[in-house]
């Protein structure tokens, strides 16, 4: 009958460690809602998702509309000089 021993000592194990995560989910918790208030919203009524943003047209990431082949610029112009 004394055999029940070692069954128990896994159970207090497991309850503790459940007990230490749920400590952990606590304070995880308490960092959170610390931050949160630290950073606080912003102006009050301003969409945070669209504060920053400029309206109209944007600037092209590639810049490859900025420049003008070189080969066209000297046809055009050897063009006019013949008709």
């Amino acid at each position: 009958m004394a055999t029940r021993g070692p069954l128990g000592r896994g159970k207090r194990e497991r309850e503790r460690a459940r007990v230490e995560k749920q400590k952990q989910k606590v304070v995880r918790r308490e960092e959170t809602k610390q931050r949160r208030s630290q950073t606080g919203p912003g102006e009050p009524g301003v969409d945070p998702d669209i504060a920053g943003i400029v309206p109209g047209p944007q600037p092209n990431p590639w810049l490859d509309d900025l420049e003008e082949p070189a080969e066209d610029a000297e046809t055009s112009d050897n063009d006019k000089g013949r008709g």
